[in-house]
């Protein structure tokens, strides 16, 4: 699996006008990813998100609707890392939304963490 700066990197390249401009935004985006922790509150937004925004397509228990299921036999073959770049990058050939402009790396890693594991119902 690619490093996820390697990813954004890509990313900000597509999207940025020049070349420099897309190297100083990765940058900035590589140095401020932080292991901030996340409040109880944020976790128990984290939990709602995960729940109705996933599951608008992944199905409302998760286990699978337009999207594939999110449960951790389907993820066996995933690591955490890979699972918080294809939250932050998304899918566009699969309708997956990018969701790096909305969630931190903290908290794109709590939800990874979350689907890996098991969420209970």
């Amino acid at each position: 699996m690619k490093p996820l700066w390697l990813i954004v990197l890509r990313h900000t390249t597509a999207r940025c006008a020049g070349g420099m401009a897309s190297l100083l935004v990765a940058a900035a985006f590589v140095g401020s990813v932080q292991a901030d922790p996340i409040s109880a509150e944020r976790r128990a937004s984290l939990d709602h998100l995960l729940r109705h925004d996933c599951g608008s397509c992944h199905g409302m228990t998760l286990q699978g609707g337009l999207g594939p299921a999110l449960l951790p036999e389907q993820l066996a073959d995933w690591d955490i890392d890979g699972l918080v770049a294809a939250i932050l990058a998304g899918n566009p050939e699969r309708a997956m939304p990018a969701w790096d402009g909305l969630l931190s790396d903290a908290e794109a890693r709590y939800l990874a963490e979350r689907i890996k594991k098991g969420v209970s119902n």
